[in-house]
């Protein structure tokens, strides 16, 4: 069985979605392994079905969570498209997962279809804000009543430009002045050694 570690501030910080891309939720369906059914947090292995449909089928979902900020990217979410066959699926511990709804453990086997996040630096986790067991019963697993954040609009731009979009974002206007300072005073400083060095040889 894989070993997940998932870090304690982590697990304060909304029900630890802080490691997992919020902007982009995700609907998966698989079959279940690997169970480990557990505090901080339970575990499964979802083996991925490859005929998912294009984005998330009409599903029940939990009364929470069906206010249209939050049913909406829900309900837009598309079919996870990444290279793993398997997500590790990161989910509430025994104590909160009854009180959602589900008050016995996940069988192998079973089948199960989410909508939640890709893990940030393991892409190979998945966190759900909501999954349906069998029954089509929904369970909320964001312990409350809206998303973690609210998500890119659908089609999701791809990563990368997202970060650098966020880097150019976030940039300070003191430090570019600060750069463009240092790198002007260090070319007048080259310049004068120069014209320094040649008039020394005339």
């Amino acid at each position: 069985m894989t070993l997940i570690v998932v870090p304690a501030n982590a697990a304060q910080a909304h029900h630890g979605f802080d490691d997992f891309d919020t902007d982009r939720p995700y609907y998966i369906a698989g079959t279940v392994s690997q169970v480990r059914w557990s505090d901080p947090h339970s575990y499964f292995r979802l083996t991925l079905e490859s005929d998912r449909p294009a984005d998330t089928p009409e599903l029940a979902l939990p009364e929470q969570l069906q206010a249209p900020e939050d049913s909406g990217p829900i309900n837009d979410a598309p079919s996870y498209s990444g290279s793993r066959a398997e997500l590790d699926v990161v989910i509430a511990p025994p104590s909160y997962a009854g009180r959602w709804g589900l008050d016995r453990p996940l069988v192998d086997g079973e089948r199960v279809e989410a909508v939640g996040y890709i893990g940030r630096s393991h892409d190979d986790e998945f966190r759900p804000v909501v999954f349906w067991v069998e029954d089509g019963q929904p369970i909320n697993q964001v312990l409350g009543s809206e998303l973690p954040a609210r998500p890119l609009p659908v089609p999701y731009p791809e990563r990368d430009a997202t970060a650098a979009a966020d880097e150019a974002e976030n940039t300070s206007p003191i430090l570019v002045w600060v750069v463009a300072g240092v790198v002007l005073a260090v070319g007048v400083m080259g310049a004068m050694l120069y014209l320094r060095a040649r008039s020394r040889r005339a």
